[in-house]
């Protein structure tokens, strides 16, 4: 008689808690800090803009109808993708909460700027250029490397699922 994989809870339990763990920890540093904060307020800026208008934005319409036309199509979903990238992970960066994620899908969308729009322009920002979007995309790796840091929610959760 073939009988199922018995599930070991405890076990489970221990997985899901190390993921979580892993998931949150961070330097014990504040230094991550100096980094989150002002990266977060340029996110969450920039994605209202593309997501509200706000701060001379165009808003999801505007916004979706010029990345349709260079290409990033379709263009309303991709604003949507961009503008929700920017905020909320600029909101997880300024409260410190899931920063690793949050960070490495800023970078992801950085990157995306940086090649469809950015690349061929040169470095200066001047011309349009990458410097800001490459400035951006360094302060997000360094992100997913160090995690939020001490003063942060995912060090505060992270002391909570302690084994």
């Amino acid at each position: 008689m073939l009988r199922a994989p018995r599930h070991n809870a405890i076990k489970e339990i221990a997985m899901s808690n190390s993921f979580v763990q892993r998931l949150l920890s961070t330097e014990a540093s504040c230094s991550p800090l100096a980094l989150r904060l002002p990266a977060g307020v340029i996110f969450v800026a920039h994605g209202a803009q593309k997501l509200f208008g706000w701060f001379g934005g165009y808003g999801l319409e505007g916004t979706g109808q010029w990345m349709g036309s260079i290409g990033l199509s379709p263009g309303y979903l991709m604003a949507l993708l961009a503008g929700s990238a920017e905020f909320f992970g600029g909101l997880a960066l300024i409260f410190g909460l899931l920063v690793r994620p949050a960070a490495a899908v800023l970078a992801f969308a950085m990157a995306v700027a940086l090649f469809s729009v950015h690349i061929g322009k040169g470095l200066f920002v001047s011309n349009n250029g990458y410097e800001f979007a490459l400035a951006l995309i360094a302060v997000a790796v360094s992100l997913v490397v160090s995690g939020a840091g001490r003063a942060s929610l995912d060090r505060a959760f992270a002391r909570q699922v302690r084994p």
